[in-house]
């Protein structure tokens, strides 16, 4: 698979996009106005501890305090069982969603925390939405080949490291080298690498944990303690490995950065490295922003001419596939499982693309048999192996809706490149015309007492307006005779269509 990471870096705003074989699967956005935060390790302070939701709320210096769940506090090292996840800090990192965590005993939240108490914690998940930023005790500290866990002793390798053998081994240099009171995740990059390389980023990283630990001593609470990287550098250190061929990046002062970075953790790389010095934008010569315009669009067409709706809702998204303008060659079963298929490989890229996270309800077109049902779920489950955030797929319903979860970690882009319509508060409808003008007749009819008998003015959207002239002139003149006043009509382009206004005077100024 042909790969490629290209980055457009303005004052304002980067964007980091990875192509495969030319198209863009995942998007990352940030601005100078709303940094990420992911990563970042605070001191912090207990405001509120919630006994029946098992959780708290953790004040770290932000508008809104963070979120820590029961499970994400760690006490000592008794309470941890062999395996351990990290929190997903930018979700660049693929390799969390393979070791899974184990808290004992079952202490509740109310004898492991208390109001006022002092806590140091790592920002797991950004602020989405109206939700604060959900946050973790278990501290961990990602670097190019390996994650320092310094809560946790256990010591997990990739499983995006098929190679058994090379597993085994990682696994027996780490145990070999680390000291005891340390936790390891060997790293997908780090496949092939050998001891030196790992021994000497082992030290760097418990280096940076020992100055975090000195600063959070004498430190006031709440306050940042440790950044995380910059996105572009989160990048390269996150996506750029042997499967990504090249990384492409439009600015001279970041791609000195890169350069910088790559020469101190990985030198093979740097004649990987462009700097884009073509004429037009680079995300227009890559053809990144079409795809990125197609993916704020709620209709996708697929090639065959089917198409996908995808419906964001605050509780789930919701994916409805139809079969559009294609009728097939042979017979409907062929038609409707060919679309179902090549909508799965849309889905997916999608879902990637736009960030979608949480509960996602996708409504296949209905199928008879029962071996196209099974054949679309397996290549559904197949797809979604290869993605970076967790996933779980449950088997489709007689109905044909299959329901999958997909782990939510970052905004979705719609939030990030849209805001609600001012004309529809983002419901996508308006009120007809038609609607305005009745609710112009009731809401004259209902002031029937402080407008019988005067002159009065109704302004309105020209369009509404017009409907007065032509479809609806005698409900007007009946109004007219039912109120004895006499009605002038004005359009006002600055109205929205369903803002209207009823003024009664005296003197009516000449219409215009």
């Amino acid at each position: 698979m042909h790969s490629e990471l290209i980055i457009n870096a303005a004052s304002y705003e980067t964007r980091i996009a990875l192509l495969e074989n030319g198209h863009v699967v995942e998007l990352f956005i940030e601005r100078h106005t709303d940094k990420t935060i992911a990563g970042n390790i605070y001191n912090g302070r207990v405001v509120k501890v919630l006994p029946g939701m098992q959780s708290a709320f953790v004040d770290i210096g932000l508008p809104k305090a963070a979120f820590l769940y029961v499970g994400d506090v760690c006490i000592n090292h008794d309470q941890i069982v062999e395996n351990f996840v990290y929190p997903r800090e930018n979700n660049l990192e693929e390799d969390a969603n393979n070791v899974e965590t184990k808290l004992i005993p079952d202490i509740p939240i109310e004898e492991r925390l208390q109001e006022g108490q002092e806590l140091l914690v790592q920002i797991a998940k950004e602020p989405l939405g109206n939700k604060g930023a959900r946050v973790t005790t278990h501290i961990t500290i990602p670097g190019r080949n390996l994650v320092l866990m310094p809560m946790v002793r256990h010591v997990g390798v990739s499983r995006r490291i098929e190679d058994q053998e090379e597993r085994e081994k990682l696994r027996e240099i780490m145990q070999s080298i680390k000291p005891a009171e340390y936790g390891f995740i060997v790293r997908t990059a780090a496949e092939g690498a050998q001891v030196d390389k790992l021994s000497a980023e082992m030290d760097f990283l418990i280096k940076v944990w020992e100055d975090i630990k000195k600063k959070a001593e004498n430190a006031p609470v709440p306050a940042l303690i440790h950044k995380e990287l910059d996105i572009t550098l989160r990048a390269v250190r996150d996506l750029f490995t042997r499967e990504v061929e090249r990384l492409v990046v439009d600015s001279e002062k970041e791609y000195q950065k890169i350069i910088q970075f790559i020469e101190s953790f990985m030198p093979s790389l740097k004649y990987s490295v462009e700097l884009y010095q073509g004429s037009q934008p680079i995300f227009e010569a890559y053809g990144i922003e079409m795809e990125i315009q197609r993916a704020l669009n709620k209709k996708v067409w697929l090639k065959s001419g089917g198409y996908i709706v995808i419906e964001n809702t605050e509780a789930l998204t919701a994916i409805d596939v139809n079969t559009g303008r294609y009728v097939g060659q042979r017979n409907v079963e062929e038609t409707i499982l060919k679309t179902n298929l090549e909508a799965i490989k849309e889905i997916a890229c999608q879902l990637r693309l736009r960030n979608i996270g949480g509960i996602i309800i996708i409504d296949f077109i209905d199928m008879e048999k029962t071996s196209d049902r099974e054949r679309v779920f397996e290549t559904l489950t197949e797809i979604f192996k290869k993605d970076r955030s967790k996933t779980k797929v449950l088997r489709m319903s007689e109905f044909g809706l299959v329901e999958m979860t997909r782990q939510r970690t970052r905004e979705n882009i719609s939030r990030i490149l849209q805001e609600p319509c001012p004309y529809c508060d983002g419901s996508g409808l308006v009120k007809s015309k038609q609607t305005v003008c009745y609710e112009i007749l009731r809401a004259m009819e209902r002031d029937k007492k402080e407008l019988f008998g005067r002159d009065i003015l109704v302004k309105a959207h020209p369009d509404v307006i017009a409907l007065f002239y032509d479809e609806e002139r005698s409900a007007f003149e009946e109004a007219e005779e039912r109120l004895h006043a006499r009605i002038y009509l004005k359009g006002d382009s600055s109205f929205h269509q369903e803002q209207f206004e009823i003024v009664p005077f005296d003197q009516p100024s000449r219409k215009t």
